[in-house]
């Protein structure tokens, strides 16, 4: 899918392959002006690449099996670098394995203290 922003210059727009499909949407100005900041910081090379990352993370937070639930939490970059070390060292495959790993065992704790 290649996204055509309003106001965006047409080398912005990355080539995509023939499996793709154009879509034209607006997007408020200030929006614009964040996607641009991110560029700029070089978190993505074009405004079509982040818009292609955030589609992607839309559907895979949309797209859940039913037995799962998904939650959003917000660490301090403190503990966020702490679990990538764990990961780093071994001790985890993922910060999500971690994190899981970590709240199966507070509630194993919690259920054996009731």
């Amino acid at each position: 899918m290649t996204i055509r922003l309003t106001n965006c210059d047409e080398h912005e727009v990355t080539a995509m392959t023939a499996d793709t499909e154009r879509v034209t949407i607006r997007v408020p100005t200030e929006k614009l002006a964040k996607l641009d900041l991110m560029v700029d910081e070089g978190k993505f090379s074009t405004k079509s690449d982040a818009i292609r990352a955030a589609i992607e993370k839309f559907i895979e937070d949309e797209i859940v099996p039913q037995n799962i639930e998904k939650l959003t939490v917000q660490f301090p970059k403190g503990n966020v670098v702490e679990l990538s070390e764990l990961v780093e060292s071994g001790e985890s495959i993922s910060v999500d394995d971690a994190i899981r790993t970590a709240v199966r065992e507070y509630l194993r704790m919690a259920k054996d203290r009731l």
